[in-house]
């Protein structure tokens, strides 16, 4: 008789990480950076927007690859990054999205205060404060569950656990 198939024990295991408060908290960064990005890549962006663009895409990107690597349970494949070191990464990871994503609020709200004006009735050119608030509250969004992640990694690691759900 073959050996029975690890499908259940896999199923399960995804279903676990899903269920869990990272899994619910990494599904919210990516389609809060889905959002992000998607808000100011349809649109006509010049300057600044494109540091903000940068960090959107990039850490859409990353939280893509962890929550992969974690839902298949495969980090410890990861090389100097996976197993043991897997919880700190994704603390540093969360650390460095919180981070970066605070200057990229920054740069939203200053854009969607400067094209305030254009609110008026009377105003007939295309206006582009309604992406510019959008996207600031996406990047806003985005910080917030980063935060969130960084606490609860941070909280995990002090207790001293090893695994990241």
């Amino acid at each position: 008789m073959p050996p029975q198939s690890p499908q259940p024990q896999v199923r399960e295991n995804i279903l676990k990480f899903l269920k869990s408060f990272l899994g619910i908290i990494r599904i919210l960064q990516i389609v809060f950076g889905a959002g992000l990005w998607v808000t100011i890549a349809a649109n006509k962006y010049e300057g600044s927007s494109h540091f903000v663009l940068f960090v959107a895409v990039l850490f859409w990107l990353l939280t893509l690859d962890l929550f992969f690597l974690t839902l298949l349970d495969k980090q410890d494949l990861v090389p100097f990054l996976g197993g043991e070191r897997w919880l700190p990464t994704n603390l540093a990871h969360d650390v460095a999205a919180a981070v970066l994503y605070l200057p990229a609020i920054g740069i939203m709200i200053y854009k969607t205060g400067r094209n305030s004006f254009c609110t008026l009735e009377q105003y007939k050119h295309s206006c582009p404060y309604k992406v510019y608030l959008t996207a600031a509250v996406f990047a806003c969004l985005c910080c917030l569950v980063y935060l969130l992640s960084v606490i609860y990694g941070a909280y995990r690691k002090c207790r001293g656990e090893r695994t990241v759900f």
